[in-house]
């Protein structure tokens, strides 16, 4: 089982978030879970000053390729200690 949450929207450059599937992919052993969280496509654009990649479950799911088979999806809305709200998207997939 992998599960991370607010990590993955961070990896702005291609290079970053290659490495972190394959991170995940090499982690990972087939018939194992993978449960990934990032801003949703109405989340912020910047996060403590930083750029983000915002995602719905499509995009998301390309980026971690056919290796990874989408299970399920869903959207949350997070209220932040500075009582923003902030659109999360989880997905949560099987390794094939």
């Amino acid at each position: 089982m992998w599960h991370y949450r607010a990590v993955f929207h961070f990896l702005t450059a291609p290079e970053e978030r290659v490495a972190y599937v394959r991170q995940v992919a090499n982690t990972v052993k087939p018939g194992g879970h993978v449960i990934v969280s990032t801003f949703g496509p109405e989340g912020p654009t910047k996060c403590s000053g930083l750029d983000v990649v915002r995602y719905d479950a499509e995009s998301l799911h390309k980026e971690f390729g056919v290796r990874f088979r989408l299970l399920g999806s869903s959207k949350e809305l997070h209220r932040t200690p500075f009582d923003t709200i902030q659109q999360f998207l989880y997905c949560f997939c099987r390794v094939e």
